[in-house]
């Protein structure tokens, strides 16, 4: 098994978490992968999916969303996915998180966790402080989620 942590980031902050929630799954993970260099075919049932996305007008970006479409022709079968999102606290935001973990398990993927919003301060950053450890956090609760499943 390999934990695949596949993100977009537009100001580096998705990026940030994506290699936080990494180092917390020690060899488990692979390198994080920016969307664009990830290969589907790379992905084997019994596999963690991890895909990280800012909010982009209110649902993850249209790289993820084209990968997310790619994956639909059976490529999560077996496989056990989360989502997180990086986005601004604001009374209304968008939920890309909830809509990548959706898509991920109308697509057959087995999700271990609950979509995890990650913030940043102002619409470019950084992330607000504390987000980086909350990233570690929720990468040991992915880990213990992979025991009991």
């Amino acid at each position: 098994m390999r934990a695949h942590i596949v993100y977009d980031s537009a100001f580096g902050n998705t990026k940030s978490v994506a290699e936080a929630v990494a180092g917390s799954l020690g060899a488990l993970a692979t390198s994080p992968i920016p969307v664009g260099d990830f290969r589907p075919v790379d992905l084997l049932a019994g596999d963690l999916l991890i895909l990280g996305s800012p909010i982009n007008g209110w649902r993850p970006t249209p790289k993820i969303a084209e990968l997310l479409s790619a994956l639909g022709d059976g490529h999560l079968k077996g496989v056990k996915a989360a989502a997180f999102d990086t986005r601004v606290r604001m009374f209304i935001h968008g939920d890309a998180a909830k809509k990548m973990a959706h898509t991920l398990r109308d697509q057959g993927a087995d999700l271990i966790s609950e979509p995890m919003p990650f913030y940043v301060q102002g619409s470019e950053g950084p992330l607000r402080p504390g987000e980086i450890e909350k990233a570690a956090r929720w990468g040991k609760s992915l880990l213990e989620a992979l025991d009991q499943s």
